[in-house]
């Protein structure tokens, strides 16, 4: 998790554009950031495997 500072830094409106850090809702984690879903992978997986995500279904093949 990371820390409520560094979250409430992210939130406010940057300078520049390209100084914009997207971040996951539910954790902050900015790595591994799926735009599509606004969740890094590792909350994406949590809630996916529990089928909290719509449309989303684990892979097999």
């Amino acid at each position: 998790m990371a820390k409520k500072s560094v979250i409430a830094r992210s939130k406010k409106e940057p300078k520049f554009a390209s100084r914009v850090v997207r971040r996951c809702f539910r954790c902050g984690r900015k790595k591994a950031y799926m735009r599509d879903f606004g969740l890094c992978r590792i909350c994406f997986r949590e809630l996916a495997n529990d089928g909290k995500i719509p449309g989303v279904r684990k892979s097999s093949w």
